[in-house]
């Protein structure tokens, strides 16, 4: 590592070519696999390519046709499905038998002279064997149109595979920057190519509110609207009166329908999140009756809603939270919960429960009334009824609730779920109380944090770099092991205006994220994984999916040295780069 005073930026170019595959070349799976065994030989694609599956389950059926089509757009061969035989190319084989072995998710894949045969106990086994096939072969058949090669080769190997965890997710804000349905689809499809399993719509915020709600129009006719600005989000001055709402959007009940049968093809479930009682700005703005304060209320375009005081407190600058002490707002979260329970079949509801300012509930009469009639000694004890209130609610609709770690303290039910997001600290104390949790503490998990450093990258509040990103374990110290049901990123996008932007936030960070939760802590290996991750930069150029190149870009770490002289250090996060540097404005070599 070089010290010194002066320092001229440099950057990495990376190869765009597709890469051919050769018998001695290393294997770059993400996530690694339980076991993987790389034989003397490799298999040649046949130009009349036969896929064949021993059964007629509908969700094998649609992985044989996606397998189908993506040979057939990318390398132009001829491609048959069908039942099972020995001459089939590629062959699924649903064995239910194996469950006890590979679980739900587990699959064995065999690549030899005689072909490539994939056999799992489930479905979703399948599908991540076929993920796991794609990486096998060279870069180009990543690509979205057909690629002229003379031949698609792929190592003969063996592979063992099965997860850690169950809970295998990533957050997406749609709220502070609104993602059409296309785009959710997208980003469906990037996720599953390394196992992730759940998608965790962020749906409502004091930005927007993006659910149509039967019952209560105004959530979207008002609460979706904001003015067009842009610039650091969270600093911005109020808007001008008068400025058209234009910028936002939200879906529709058929719109969710269309997403979560989109991911149910591919074995993603999509938690759905409406956050409360804090971040409910675009609500009351709709609907102010619901708040403690007496209104107006606007949906925030950019402007600071909290005041952060240090240490982690805060207090409201204007009222963004329902008011626990009027039945209204029960009755109108009854309401919206029915219609979130029928539009999303998976088990769990996130309701928020974060970053509450009660500065306002402390001035209404409503839960002063309230904290008399329930004997409530604090704000804090408020927050905790309505909590439970709000749980009441959601287990009525067959559903469980899940929740940031705020929510921990509320006597929650053993079907509750704490998502650890505060700290590492905060899922290990919920764990000792005997909660079930899902990781996603920042920094760690913070996708939407700088990944180089500042002089580089576009301002955020804070950093976290890939290295420290992948050896976090999700597993805290002093936790019981079977309480922690696995993890998530989290990308909140007050910062990510568009979908380029949002890859580049996403990977490679997400590789980190999934080889955490899909792989044996024991196969997890950082010089491996780095250079894992070279292949894969060339497999998303070819795939024209951006990503961040931030673990080949200097930190810059000043000191002073004893005589009062600067020092500047500068370090990588990818290892064994040579560091050139020049004083003369030239550019170094």
């Amino acid at each position: 590592m070089k010290k010194i005073f002066l320092i001229c930026f440099i950057f990495s170019v990376l190869s765009t070519t597709y890469s051919q595959q050769t018998e001695d070349e290393p294997l770059s799976v993400i996530p690694q696999p339980v076991s993987i065994k790389k034989e003397n030989g490799i298999f040649i694609l046949p130009k009349e390519i036969q896929l064949g599956t021993n059964t007629n389950q509908t969700e094998v059926l649609d992985i044989v046709s996606a397998l189908s089509r993506k040979f057939s757009l990318v390398t132009g061969y001829s491609v048959k499905t069908g039942r099972n035989d020995n001459r089939s190319t590629i062959r699924l084989l649903l064995t239910p038998g194996l469950k006890s072995e590979l679980g739900e998710e587990g699959y064995h894949l065999n690549v030899s002279s005689a072909g490539i045969k994939i056999e799992a106990a489930t479905a979703a086994g399948l599908f991540y064997g076929t993920q796991t096939l794609i990486q096998l072969f060279p870069a180009g058949i990543e690509s979205n149109q057909y690629v002229k090669k003379a031949s698609w080769p792929v190592p003969f190997v063996k592979i063992t595979d099965y997860p850690r965890f169950k809970w295998r997710g990533l957050m997406l804000d749609v709220v502070r920057h609104f993602y059409t349905v296309s785009q959710v689809k997208q980003f469906i499809d990037e996720m599953v190519k390394y196992k992730f399993n759940l998608l965790h719509l962020h749906l409502s915020d004091d930005q927007g509110w993006r659910l149509q709600i039967n019952g209560y129009p105004l959530l979207t006719k008002i609460g979706a609207w904001r003015e067009d600005r842009i610039g650091y989000f969270g600093s911005l001055a109020p808007p001008d009166p008068g400025l058209p709402k234009t910028y936002g959007g939200y879906y529709t009940p058929e719109d969710i329908h269309e997403l979560v049968q989109y991911a149910r093809q591919r074995f993603v479930n999509i938690l759905p999140e409406i956050d409360v009682p804090g971040h409910s700005l675009a609500a009351l703005a709709a609907y102010p009756n619901l708040a403690s304060a007496p209104g107006p209320f606007s949906v925030a375009s950019g402007e600071p809603v909290l005041k952060w005081t240090g240490g982690g407190n805060f207090y409201g600058l204007v009222d963004n939270s329902l008011c626990p002490g009027k039945e209204d707002v029960y009755a109108f979260l009854d309401t919206v919960f029915t219609e979130v329970s029928r539009l999303f079949p998976f088990q769990y509801i996130h309701i928020g429960g974060d970053e509450t300012a009660k500065n306002f509930w402390e001035k209404s009469d409503d839960v002063k009334n309230l904290m008399a009639k329930e004997n409530l000694k604090s704000l804090h004890e408020v927050q905790h009824y309505f909590v439970q209130r709000v749980e009441k609610i959601v287990k009525a609709k067959g559903k469980n609730i899940i929740g940031w770690d705020e929510i921990q303290d509320a006597n929650l039910s053993p079907d509750a779920l704490v998502m650890a997001y505060r700290n590492t600290r905060e899922g290990a104390r919920a764990a000792q109380k005997g909660q079930n949790v899902v990781m996603s503490p920042e920094p760690y998990y913070y996708l939407d944090y700088m990944q180089g450093d500042e002089a580089i990258e576009t301002y955020v509040y804070d950093r976290q770099y890939l290295k420290s990103c992948y050896e976090y374990d999700p597993v805290p110290e002093g936790a019981d092991p079977d309480r922690i049901k696995g993890g998530q990123g989290n990308l909140w996008t007050e910062l990510v205006y568009n979908m380029r932007h949002l890859q580049y936030m996403v990977w490679p960070r997400s590789f980190a994220i999934a080889e955490s939760l899909w792989s044996p802590k024991s196969q997890k290996n950082w010089n491996n994984f780095q250079q894992k991750i070279e292949k894969h930069f060339i497999r998303y150029d070819v795939a024209g999916i951006k990503y961040a190149p931030s673990m080949y870009d200097p930190v810059f770490k000043p000191s002073l040295d004893p005589n009062g002289q600067l020092l500047v250090e500068m370090i990588t996060d990818a290892d064994n780069l040579q560091i050139h540097y020049s004083f003369d404005n030239s550019f170094p070599d």
